[in-house]
C-alpha cells in the first residue's frame, strides 16, 4: 500500500511538537507499506531534512519515510492573514501533488481544516480512497473562541468541513467530542473511528525508573526538595496559561516558595506572559525555551506534576486531544487538570491527579500544595497515571489499529 499522508504540520522526535504522524507511518512502513509525508516547515518541529529547498520544497527519505517538504513556513506567533494564506499555499500544492503522484490512499490530517482538500480532489477527480483525521472541530472552536468573527469566513469554513466530512471514505477523530462532532454534522456513525493520541512508551520512560544524572538544578532556580510542576505546549490564547500567573500569585502570597511552576514552549503570547511575570515578581515561574522529545524526557523526569490547561472554553471540553497529556502519563506524572471534559474523567476515574475548576486560581494552589505536602499519594497518582498510558493508550497498538483501518479501507475500495 502506498500512502500519500498530508500532515503540515509533521515533526521527528528531534523536534519540539507531537509525532503523531511520525509514529504513525513508522508502523505503516514496518507493516511493509510505502509512506510520503507532505509537510510544510514547523517552527518547532522537525522534518528531517537539512538541505536547501529547490523550486518551493525539498524531498529526503526520514527513518524510512518519503518525506516532501514544502518551502511554507509557519509559527503559532504568525498572526491570523498570514497563517491563512500559508495555509491556502500548502493546499494547492498538496492538491498538485494529489492529483499527479503515484499512490493508492490519501490521508490528510487537520489542523488546519484547509488539510482535508487535497483528499477532497483525490477522492472525486481520481477516484482515490480518502481518511480524513480530524484533530479540532472547526469551525465551532475558533467561533467560540472569538478569533473568527466574520460570518463569510466561518460559512466558507463550515463549508469546507461540510465537503472534506462527506467526501472522506472515513472520518479518524481524536477524542469522543470529536466523533459526537463528527456525527453531528450528519455522517454516519459507521464511517467515523476514534483513535485518540497515543503516549510513547518508547521515549517516555517510567519516571520510577532509574534515569541516570538527572537532579532537579538542571532547571534554574530549582532545588531537589522544591515540588516542580511542568506544562510543555503552545503559548497561545487557546491555552489559557494566564491561570498559571494567577495561581503563582496566590502561592506566593500564601508563602508557598517551595512549588515551582516551570513553562516549557513557544507561542504568540509567551513575550507578554513572560512580561507580566517579571513586573509582578512571580519568582515561582521559570519560563523554558522548547525542547525536543529528549530532553523533554529529562525535565520531566524532574518534575512532579503535569499541568494540563487550556482556556474555559466549552468547546475545549470534549473536543480535543492534548498530546501533552499523554506524554505526562506517558512517564508517570500526575496532572493537574483545570477544565472539565472527558480528560478530566479520566483523571477521576483512575486517580492519576487533580482536577480542578476552570477559572480557580485558589483551588488551583490548594491542588498543588496537596501534592507538595502529600508525597506518597502523589507517587501512588503517578504510577497510576503510567499505567492509564499503558493500558489504554499506547501508542503502538493504536499505530497498529490506524494501520489496520487503512488496510481495511483499501480492500474494501478494491471489492468494490
Amino acid at each position: 500500500m502506498r500512502i500519500l499522508y498530508c500532515h503540515q504540520h509533521f515533526s521527528t522526535p528531534k523536534g519540539s511538537t507531537g509525532i503523531r504522524s511520525y509514529a504513525m507511518a513508522q508502523q505503516a512502513i514496518t507493516k511493509g507499506h510505502e509512506v510520503t509525508m507532505v509537510c510544510g516547515s514547523y517552527h518547532g518541529g522537525s522534518t528531517g531534512i537539512s538541505g536547501p529547498f529547490s523550486n518551493g520544497k525539498r524531498q529526503a527519505f526520514v527513518d524510512g519515510i518519503n518525506v516532501i517538504e514544502f518551502d511554507l513556513g509557519y509559527s503559532n506567533s504568525d498572526g491570523l492573514l498570514r497563517r491563512s494564506l500559508t495555509f491556502c499555499k500548502f493546499a494547492v500544492k498538496s492538491v498538485i501533488l494529489a492529483l499527479t503522484y503515484n499512490y493508492d490512499l490519501v490521508f490528510a490530517t487537520s489542523t488546519p481544516l484547509t488539510a482535508g482538500i487535497p483528499g477532497i480532489f483525490a477522492r472525486w477527480l481520481r477516484g482515490k480512497p480518502f481518511i480524513f483525521e480530524v484533530r479540532d472541530l472547526w469551525p465551532e472552536l475558533p467561533k467560540t473562541m472569538g478569533v473568527i468573527k466574520n460570518p463569510f469566513i466561518l460559512w466558507t469554513l463550515a463549508l469546507l468541513e461540510w465537503c472534506s466530512y462527506r467526501s472522506a471514505h472515513l472520518c479518524i477523530g481524536l477524542s469522543p467530542g470529536i466523533v459526537e462532532g463528527i456525527v453531528a454534522s450528519g455522517v454516519n456513525k459507521q464511517k467515523v473511528v476514534l483513535i485518540p493520541n497515543g503516549c510513547d512508551l518508547n521515549i517516555f520512560a517510567n519516571k520510577n525508573d532509574v534515569i541516570e544524572n538527572v537532579q532537579k538544578n538542571q532547571l534554574n532556580g530549582i532545588s531537589d526538595s522544591n515540588l516542580v510542576a511542568v506544562y510543555a505546549g503552545t503559548h497561545g490564547l487557546a491555552n489559557g496559561l494566564d491561570a498559571v500567573l494567577h495561581t503563582a500569585v496566590v502561592l506566593k502570597n500564601r508563602d508557598r516558595r517551595d512549588i515551582k511552576l516551570v513553562l516549557i514552549g513557544q507561542g504568540k503570547l509567551k513575550p507578554s506572559l513572560e512580561l507580566r511575570a517579571k513586573n509582578l515578581g512571580l519568582d515561582n515561574i521559570i519560563f523554558h525555551k522548547p525542547v525536543n522529545k529528549e530532553a523533554l524526557v529529562k525535565i520531566m523526569s524532574e518534575s512532579d506534576v503535569g499541568m494540563q490547561l487550556l482556556a474555559n472554553i466549552p468547546s475545549f471540553y470534549y473536543g480535543t486531544s492534548p498530546n501533552k497529556f499523554f506524554d505526562y502519563i506517558s512517564i508517570g506524572l500526575p496532572v493537574l487538570n483545570n477544565y472539565p471534559g472527558w480528560l478530566a474523567g479520566l483523571i477521576d476515574e483512575y486517580d492519576c491527579g487533580f482536577t480542578v475548576p476552570p477559572d480557580d486560581a485558589e483551588a488551583f494552589a490548594d491542588a498543588l500544595e496537596q501534592a507538595a505536602d502529600n508525597r506518597d499519594a502523589l507517587r501512588l497518582k503517578g504510577c497510576n497515571a503510567r499505567d492509564l498510558a499503558v493500558s489504554d493508550f499506547d501508542r503502538e497498538k493504536l499505530s497498529h489499529t490506524w494501520v489496520c483501518v487503512l488496510e481495511g479501507l483499501l480492500e474494501k475500495s478494491k471489492s468494490i
